[in-house]
C-alpha cells in the first residue's frame, strides 16, 4: 500500500499529493508531464478516515 503525506497547504486547507503515474493513467498531463489545463476533483468524506475523489469535467468557470 502506496502512502501519501497529509500537508499543510495554507491556514485553512491542507493537501495530499496524487502519483504522477496515476495522473498520467487518467489523462491528466502533457507530454512533459504536467497537469494539462484546469482540471475539478470532487472530494467527499464519507466516513471516518474516508475519503472519495472524483474527477469532474464539462465546470465552465
Amino acid at each position: 500500500m502506496a502512502l501519501n503525506k497529509l500537508r499543510q497547504l495554507d491556514q485553512n486547507s491542507a493537501g495530499v499529493t496524487l502519483p504522477k503515474d496515476d495522473l498520467r493513467l487518467e489523462g491528466l498531463l502533457d507530454e512533459q508531464g504536467n497537469v494539462d489545463g484546469e482540471n475539478y476533483i470532487h472530494i467527499r468524506h464519507i466516513d471516518d478516515g474516508e475519503w472519495t475523489l472524483e474527477l469532474v469535467q464539462g465546470i465552465d468557470t
